[in-house]
């Protein structure tokens, strides 16, 4: 009979274990979980660069710290479970997994009152591989770590330290140079950033539904980055919707939270306010899910919606959950990332559709209004109207504007009263065809009787300038004159051969013959993205 006990080889191990996923972001912030379980309030990072090359990288916390047999435990690779459900921590690898990712040689210091010794254990895998045996090192305290302890926790704390850093940095620099020394510095500032999001309702003092803690990185202060900018946003979801019921696997429910946030659009912002406090983007768009108050996933719809677009980077969706819904979300090991459960995907769906397309829409009506204000040019196709005596249209007896009607004569007699537009005293330049904002039925177009004066009013077209069809394919085509003006008779033809065969029965049909064309030119449209700006570049190049 074989021997059942089947250890892992500690070289293969140790070395795999490296390559779980983390980057020096999620590592660090995996380190940092573990302070904040300490109950520390405050926190270090050092990055040092030696003029030899060597990184090395500090991380030192005020919290309750451990006695030797307590870092014994800690750095058992599956440590014990927490006393305290609600700690960041969760599976007993972050600290070993983390710091391996990055380093190959990390150590833990600490201790829980003043009057204890320090204790101190390193993982060295370089030890590990070659004595082929799970082995820590317990080596003496040094000086330099010891003042760094006294300086950085005090009475009691912990103090982590990353040695022979090979995969710090993304590429490799001569040893100790100018560029190397600037790629700590931008690892600096990246992991700022990162941390100033992922606690920020630790961060924040004004933010109360965590405790307090500061994180210093080089001795500069983590300030926090709240992604909903609640200052200026507004939050869309119902109150009564802000709970969802959960079911476990074991058939029990528990409860996530959730609100919708609708940033306000770059064109309200100043350049400065949209970079610091909205960084609105693509990427920064959908689901900040956290876990015990800890941002663990940001910026990805998590497959209830498609791929992240324009129209909706104006939306970002709050959802929180607590320690026991760990195993319904299947949360990684880094923390970083979970899965909904299909049947989750589909209620979050249908509870947050009206508000995917609420937050397209003002997107949508805020670059609209914009670039609304560049008027596109239907002055060819107003002249060749006007110049084209012999067109088939209904011949005006007399207009009302009062009641926005007019008599006419046309293929289906004499004296038919019409309900439409009448318009006096517009710019000669667009009698015949104009873009309105008026038009709040959704169609394309409308037939209009209009006038330069206050008489002698001629059959018109109006375009509806918020209309799909008038955003994405008019706007796109104004730098070409002749497909504008294409357009613009194919339309006023349409108008005008609706007056000049209509009556008061055949009005209702023409109407709804309008709208039906209007509401499948916003369907086929709905996938076509709105121009960009450069598209919209009207200047003549010749």
């Amino acid at each position: 009979m074989p021997d059942l006990i089947n250890e892992p080889d500690p070289s293969r191990l140790i070395y795999g274990l490296r390559d779980t996923g983390y980057n020096v972001r999620t590592a660090a912030a995996d380190i940092i979980d573990n302070s904040i379980a300490a109950q520390a309030s405050h926190i270090e990072i050092q990055i040092v660069l030696r003029t030899d090359g060597r990184k090395l990288v500090y991380f030192a916390d005020d919290g309750e710290g451990m006695d030797e047999k307590g870092v014994h435990r800690a750095m058992r690779y599956g440590a014990p479970e927490r006393e305290n459900p609600e700690s960041l921590g969760k599976f007993g690898l972050g600290l070993k997994t983390a710091s391996s990712s990055v380093c190959l040689k990390f150590t833990i210091i600490s201790r829980k009152t003043k009057e204890q010794p320090l204790a101190k254990l390193t993982w060295d895998l370089e030890h590990v591989a070659r004595e082929r045996r799970w082995e820590m090192l317990k080596d003496d305290v040094t000086t330099d770590e010891r003042e760094m302890f006294e300086d950085h926790c005090g009475d009691h704390g912990t103090l982590v330290i990353w040695e022979k850093c090979d995969r710090i940095l993304s590429k490799d620099y001569e040893a100790g140079s100018t560029k190397e020394q600037a790629a700590i510095k931008r690892l600096g500032d990246t992991l700022n950033k990162h941390l100033s999001l992922v606690y920020h309702r630790f961060l924040d003092t004004d933010d109360e539904r965590e405790r307090n803690i500061r994180i210093f990185i080089n001795g500069e202060a983590v300030t926090p980055w709240n992604p909903f900018y609640p200052a200026r946003s507004e939050q869309v979801l119902a109150e009564k919707k802000q709970k969802l019921v959960v079911e476990m696997p074991d058939g029990s429910e528990q409860v996530a939270g959730i609100r919708a946030w609708i940033l306000p659009h770059r064109n309200d912002m100043t350049k400065t306010e949209e970079q610091l406090y909205a960084r609105i983007s693509n990427r920064a768009q959908g689901f900040y899910v956290y876990r015990e108050g800890r941002l663990i996933q940001d910026g990805s719809w998590m497959d209830v919606f498609g791929a992240p677009e324009p129209h909706t980077s104006l939306l970002r969706i709050e959802f929180d959950f607590g320690h026991e819904l760990d195993d319904a979300f299947r949360i990684d090991v880094k923390k970083s990332r979970i899965l909904f459960h299909p049947d989750l995907e589909d209620g979050l769906k249908e509870l947050l559709q009206p508000i995917y397309r609420e937050a397209g829409r003002r997107y949508r009506r805020q670059n609209r209004d914009k670039h609304n204000t560049q008027q596109i040019d239907h002055s060819s196709a107003n002249k060749n109207i006007a110049d084209t005596a012999n067109t088939d249209k209904p011949q005006v007896t007399s207009v009302d504007s009062a009641s926005q009607s007019a008599i006419v004569s046309n293929n289906l007699g004499a004296k038919i009263k019409l309900k439409l537009p009448v318009q006096s005293n517009v710019s000669p330049e667009t009698v015949h065809i104009d873009e309105v904002d008026s038009i709040t039925s959704g169609e394309l177009w409308q037939p209009a009787m209009r006038s330069a004066g206050d008489v002698g009013h001629v059959p018109a077209v109006l375009l509806n300038k918020h209309h799909d069809f008038y955003q994405k394919i008019y706007k796109r085509a104004a730098a070409n004159g002749f497909a504008v003006e294409g357009m613009d008779l194919l339309l006023w033809a349409f108008a005008v051969a609706e007056q000049n065969n209509t009556n008061a029965e055949m009005e209702p049909i023409f109407e709804d013959i309008r709208s039906e064309i209007s509401n499948n030119l916003r369907k086929l449209l709905r996938n076509v993205p709105d121009p960009e700006p450069g598209e919209l570049d009207l200047t003549d190049e010749d």
